[in-house]
């Protein structure tokens, strides 16, 4: 048996040798880990910063107060930590730590080394294929560095208060914080795509995220019915609905899970999971050479997309004054163009004789 430092082979898995974690972030989050990665040298002094104070003591806690899984204890998490980091080709395979709370949660914690944390509740909840896909989750979180990059947006945000007694200034700094989360938001949807190029069954994904909404009676659920609700999520209502959807976003750092369900579902179906099965994916080799600019406009035509095919009532209205707004623009300017094109019209001219 391989030890910790050289992950063996698990047979009958796809392996993303090399693989960049831009594969399957979602355009939002890849767009600002490609833009931060950009600011050489400071990502370093904050993994220092990190070490020194809080992440040591976290650690210990957590070796203290919790178990950590290994050859004797919680066996078949160990191997699956060792699973996803083969699979998505980690240098060294992440500890995994499980801690007594009988509420489901998982989590990916530090920056110098991190490590994974899972709460016995969840342990619990799940069957061991989809542990899989949570454990992938979370080694998702580790290869894209949000432990990192997320610690560089807190710390930054709390110097923006500094400009919170300035008039207006708040304001500015709730702009920040809402963004943030929005991030926060978009990088969970992104590591649901990890967990499942690791668990590699997108039926198992979305069960486990349904459990996790909905309890362990799994025979009185069912995966298309939950598809449903997302559907009638995302187009319920009416205005004021789609208003309390955005209230209630207001401070979560994940996503509702039928909403998850249905990226994850959107995702499988499409062509990217299709092109990484194949070994078709970008590397990690070149993430240094990534543009900021491509990966802005990715992000933004995804956003288009999304606000093009949503049933919400309210960004639906968006579009469609968005949509008029063009329409009329376009006939205002072919009203003056085919002005300019009449028998006898005349164009301004500069100094020189040229149109203005």
């Amino acid at each position: 048996m391989p030890d910790d430092n050289t992950i063996g082979p698990f047979e009958g898995r796809r392996r993303y040798p090399g693989i960049s974690s831009r594969a399957y972030e979602h355009p939002a989050d890849r767009t600002a880990l490609v833009a931060m990665r950009r600011l050489s040298g400071f990502d370093t002094i904050l993994k220092q910063m990190s070490g020194m104070v809080s992440e040591r003591a976290i650690r210990l806690a957590f070796l203290a107060g919790s178990v950590r899984a290994g050859e004797q204890q919680f066996h078949r998490l160990h191997e699956m930590a060792r699973e996803s980091a083969y699979i998505l080709d980690l240098p060294q395979v992440p500890e995994l730590y499980v801690t007594q709370d009988p509420q489901p949660n998982a989590m990916a914690i530090g920056m110098d080394k991190p490590f994974i944390v899972i709460t016995s509740g969840l342990v619990e909840l799940l069957d061991d294929d989809e542990m899989r896909t949570v454990v992938g989750h979370e080694t998702g979180h580790i290869l894209s560095g949000h432990a990192v990059y997320r610690t560089m947006l807190l710390i930054l945000t709390r110097l923006a208060t500094v400009v919170s007694g300035i008039p207006l200034g708040s304001l500015g700094v709730q702009a920040i914080i809402t963004a943030l989360q929005e991030w926060f938001r978009k990088s969970e949807l992104s590591c649901d795509r990890a967990g499942l190029l690791v668990g590699q069954d997108p039926e198992v994904s979305m069960r486990a995220l349904m459990k996790v909404a909905g309890g362990s009676q799994l025979h009185e659920m069912s995966t298309d019915a939950f598809l449903e609700q997302a559907a009638e999520y995302e187009g319920a209502g009416d205005l004021r609905d789609s208003v309390l959807k955005l209230m209630n976003l207001l401070g979560r750092s994940h996503p509702y899970p039928v909403v998850r369900v249905a990226e994850l579902r959107k995702w499988a179906d499409g062509d990217d999971y299709a092109r990484i099965l194949a070994g078709e994916y970008p590397r990690r080799e070149d993430d240094a050479n990534a543009s900021v600019r491509a990966e802005a406009k990715a992000s933004a035509n995804a956003y288009r997309e999304s606000m093009r095919t949503t049933t919400d009532p309210l960004f639906g209205l968006l579009r469609d004054l968005a949509d008029g707004a063009a329409d009329a623009g376009g006939k205002l300017r072919d009203k003056f163009a085919g002005r300019r094109d009449e028998p006898g019209a005349t164009t301004t001219t500069n100094g020189s004789g040229e149109g203005a």
